[in-house]
């Protein structure tokens, strides 16, 4: 069996796993701790069920570009939201080093691992697409004066 068939729908399965598991965290810390903080709470839900629907979406089949990107600038969107928290803080929330354990660390792991399959199946997906062009050729007369 031919690596490449196997390798988008196998990169798609991943990075709808890990943007679900990001998703998952999200939602789960919502739950236990962070509903009650404002702004940050509806933000982790939002994040969360983003994540669901695009896990979900990417899994229906192999998705557009837009899709994607989406999927990327949530993770994104969450990597940065941690860094800030960790940092110069969000709407007044701070954290500080890998809290709470263990899903600061996990989280950490999910998006950048979502990351890391979205940037591979897009280059796989960019080389069949290069692969699958026909060559150009120049016209026959010109050719043969070369």
């Amino acid at each position: 069996m031919n690596i490449q068939r196997l390798l988008v729908p196998t990169l798609r399965s991943a990075s709808a796993a890990t943007l679900a598991a990001g998703g998952y965290i999200h939602a789960q810390l919502y739950v236990d701790e962070y509903r009650f903080i404002h702004v940050i709470g509806p933000l982790f839900l939002l994040q969360a069920s983003a994540s669901f629907a695009l896990a979900a979406l990417l899994l229906v089949g192999t998705p557009p570009l837009l899709l994607r990107a989406a999927a990327a600038g949530v993770t994104l969107g969450a990597l940065a939201g941690f860094i800030a928290s960790r940092t110069v803080g969000v709407f007044g929330f701070t954290e500080h080093g890998l809290q709470p354990a263990p899903q600061a660390l996990l989280s950490l792991l999910t998006e950048t691992g979502t990351l890391l399959f979205l940037s591979i199946w897009q280059m796989t997906v960019t080389r069949q697409r290069r692969a699958a062009r026909t060559p150009v050729r120049t016209p026959i007369r010109e050719r043969a004066t070369h």
